[in-house]
């Protein structure tokens, strides 16, 4: 592809912007009804590729990997939007993004209060007690190696127990607030936090350990100057996936019992009714907080571990 200025590239991103929003404000259902339809529905597919090609070849800055990826997601809610009008898709099966907007501005007093039941009590606490505690855990098994023979496999098992087979224990235990669902989001982050960090532990050069141990240097001081360090990288990428799965765990485990806040309630309780555009906006908070998390991990990674080759390299 011909290599364009940035200007010009964002004077042809609107350009198509607009004549895809006067082709769907023409009230596509009707036009879908004739045969103008497809050659239209074609143009904007070309324009759509045509322009993330454009900005993708754009290089030089960090920023435009950013435009890229929304530029992108715009087009796939423009299609979905578009798709659903000219096929009149109920909203029960489909609901369009405008409507799914419109749901989560008319609930968003709700969607907050879910937001902070599930992310900042049930998430965050879990999240932080889970790794902490697997992080803990591999350090005391790495310090007393006979405890990999007999607290490692009964750790293991902590993998492989069903969440749906769980949860309900957990609402008897622990009630149905919060503190039930932070159970089985500890439960869940525990064992990858655990087997991630003993794997980075491990990742240190011979050579470098030999170093200092030729320097007098006791487990701790080697575990602080050279091990831990080298297991970053490591340790990041346990936190990340934990990071999706602690929000999956504690929203899966709202369906077992809840109180009347939570985005798994609200899930459960508006696909009960039928509202499916606030379902789908309890959707969209929750995978905004997903992707949101990894990305703060992901520089927050970069920073702490910038000198690692596999974070230099990216």
């Amino acid at each position: 592809m011909t290599a364009r200025s940035p200007q010009a590239v964002l004077g042809l991103v609107v350009a198509s912007v607009l004549v895809a929003a006067i082709f769907i404000a023409s009230r596509a259902y009707s036009v879908s009804t004739s045969g103008l339809f497809l050659p239209l529905f074609l143009g904007v597919v070309f324009m759509a590729v045509w322009t993330v090609r454009a900005c993708a070849a754009l290089d030089g800055r960090p920023a435009y990997g950013l435009v890229t990826a929304g530029l992108f997601g715009l087009w796939l809610l423009y299609f979905w939007q578009l798709l659903v009008t000219a096929y009149d898709v109920p909203r029960v099966l489909l609901p369009s993004p405008l409507l799914i907007v419109q749901a989560m501005g008319e609930g968003g007093a709700l969607l907050w209060g879910d937001f902070v039941q599930t992310v900042l009590k049930s998430v965050l606490s879990g999240w932080v007690l889970g790794c902490g505690l697997g992080f803990a855990v591999a350090v005391a098994i790495d310090r007393l190696p006979f405890l990999q023979r007999g607290l490692l496999p009964i750790a293991s098992l902590t993998s492989t127990v069903p969440l749906v087979g769980v949860a309900p224990i957990a609402v008897m235990w622990f009630g149905f607030d919060w503190p039930s669902k932070a159970a089985v989001v500890v439960l869940m982050t525990f064992f990858p936090m655990l087997v991630s960090t003993l794997a980075g532990l491990k990742a240190a050069g011979r050579l470098e350990r030999e170093l200092m141990h030729s320097y007098a240097a006791g487990y701790w001081q080697t575990l602080l100057g050279l091990r831990l360090p080298s297991a970053l990288p490591f340790i990041f990428g346990a936190l990340k996936v934990n990071a999706t799965l602690a929000l999956i765990g504690a929203i899966v485990a709202e369906f077992f019992g809840s109180p009347t806040a939570g985005l798994g309630f609200r899930i459960s309780t508006e696909a009960a009714k039928m509202h499916m555009p606030l379902v789908w906006g309890a959707i969209v908070v929750a995978a905004l907080t997903g992707s949101l998390a990894y990305a703060l991990l992901v520089q927050l990674e970069r920073r702490f571990a910038f000198w690692h080759p596999s974070v230099r390299s990216r």
